[in-house]
């Protein structure tokens, strides 16, 4: 059993991280959103992606490779599509704003649809999943990520493991669907973590630089990730890269920073 006195409560715990971006100059709604999204993450058991994130996301601040206060542009081509350039923001805010914007014209015409670009990492998709549930639609979610996989065959990162995201809403008052996925066998956060923590992972996760698969995560972080289902994963990847990077404007092609080599 955990000890209690390590028992942060739910409410507290967004207070504390909502106030530790505030202190970098984030307007107080988008740290308020920030927290909501880091803690909602380990309250769905996905602590590869919540608040043990908080010190990249400072950390960027502090070398001014995050912008706090962005000034969103947004641009709608066509009724139902639109284009936000997030300024090179943090990703929670530029994606809330995108959804928001497909939930406006979908409310009007049936569906919407927003791409962004000048982000940075957002951390769950289902964040962006839930914000639709709120509003009684479905939804999907991609975006591409920066390189960990190789094309299929290959030994090269090159790919993310990019996630999909999907979500239906339950009738009947019966809950939804939901689901968030990486097109790798793992996350690339949950390898990072467990590196961190001297642990290691399943067989069948990754490959070392020298290609031998490996259970170790720290020679798996400096390695490959392996694709979900062989050459399915790596097709469905490759996809999240034109569907988020080369139709949103956004970087595609092995140029996606990782936000902790870069």
């Amino acid at each position: 059993m955990p000890d209690a006195a390590k028992i942060v409560p739910y409410s507290e715990l967004r207070t504390r991280v909502r106030d530790i971006f505030a202190a970098y100059r984030m307007p107080p709604a988008d740290a308020d959103r920030v927290s909501e999204c880091l803690v909602e993450a380990d309250v769905r058991g996905i602590a590869s992606h919540g608040v043990n994130r908080v010190p990249i996301y400072t950390k960027r601040f502090r070398l001014k490779l995050v912008n706090p206060k962005p000034a969103l542009k947004i641009t709608a081509p066509t009724p139902v599509a639109t284009h936000v350039d997030g300024d090179n923001g943090m990703g929670f805010i530029v994606a809330t704003r995108a959804m928001a914007a497909a939930i406006d014209s979908a409310r009007t015409f049936g569906i919407g649809m927003a791409l962004a670009s000048h982000s940075n990492h957002f951390g769950i998709a289902a964040n962006y999943l839930l914000q639709a549930l709120d509003a009684s639609m479905a939804s999907m979610v991609f975006t591409n990520a920066s390189p960990a996989m190789p094309i299929w065959g290959g030994r090269t990162p090159f790919l993310g493991t990019s996630p999909l995201g999907m979500a239906v809403p339950g009738g009947n008052q019966q809950p939804p669907l939901v689901l968030d996925m990486a097109t790798a066998v793992a996350a690339r956060g949950k390898i990072r973590r467990a590196a961190e923590r001297g642990e290691s992972i399943p067989e069948g996760w990754a490959l070392d630089e020298q290609g031998r698969p490996t259970t170790d995560a720290a020679a798996a972080y400096k390695g490959i990730l392996l694709p979900l289902a062989g050459p399915k994963g790596s097709g469905l990847s490759l996809m999240m890269e034109a569907l988020g990077g080369v139709m949103s404007g956004a970087a595609f092609g092995g140029e996606v920073k990782n936000q902790y080599l870069d």
